[in-house]
């Protein structure tokens, strides 16, 4: 019997987040999310590309972050984690108002100045998306050494039409929990952005790990 869908990945991917857990039980879930994310392959194992329900080459709208790989994913080298008042602060730039979100942690210390932040633009998610896309916009993201020391270069294709700038190109860990920030600068080129969305993605690897997230970018309509 063959069966596919959300039926079952759900029970797939919770079984298997609860053994990462087990094997890092200080691991966050965001930090859980990150290793299957940034691990997973968009390539059966054919090497050939993964194809959506109509049987043509698909994009991460259809596949996600792929096929997860075990193994890898028990030995990322990097992940993007996330804390709870990075979750608040999110909520706070959305409106969520101060009453709101200490319902969810009283010792959260509300500021007027948190609903100014750039919302899921900067939110250290392992994707990197860009709905209306005009000029150039920078991110910016921060990963964790879960690994040895260790030099990673940032590796990009970049999708249609778009100019894609990672600062800096090279991050340098000396230890493990070391953590490092970098932006990445997307540009709209002159001949414009395809319509609809174009893909493209960032990889951070020392040689051993391959630290992948999506880029899914679309032209201010």
């Amino acid at each position: 019997m063959l069966d596919s869908g959300t039926s079952m990945s759900c029970p797939h991917i919770s079984g298997f987040a609860g053994l990462l857990k087990t094997l890092y039980p200080t691991w966050s879930p965001a930090a859980i999310r990150s290793a299957i994310m940034t691990t997973a392959t968009v390539k059966y194992n054919t090497e050939k590309p993964m194809l959506d329900a109509y049987f043509t080459t698909a994009d991460p709208f259809a596949y996600g972050a792929g096929h997860v790989r075990p193994n890898s994913a028990m030995d990322p080298g990097l992940v993007y984690d996330l804390t709870t008042r990075d979750y608040l602060e999110f909520l706070c730039s959305l409106g969520y108002n101060k009453t709101m979100l200490q319902s969810f942690d009283p010792s959260y210390k509300w500021q007027a100045s948190n609903t100014k932040s750039s919302g899921l633009l900067n939110f250290n998610y392992p994707s990197i998306t860009m709905p209306k896309l005009s000029g150039s916009v920078t991110v910016t993201r921060t990963v964790k050494n879960v690994a040895e020391a260790s030099t990673y270069e940032a590796r990009v294709t970049q999708p249609n039409g778009v100019e894609v700038t990672v600062e800096p190109k090279s991050l340098q860990f000396t230890k493990a929990g070391e953590e490092k920030s970098y932006k990445v600068t997307l540009k709209a080129q002159a001949g414009g952005l395809p319509a609809g969305y174009v893909f493209g993605e960032l990889i951070w690897s020392d040689g051993n790990h391959f630290v992948r997230s999506p880029i899914a970018v679309a032209a201010t309509v």
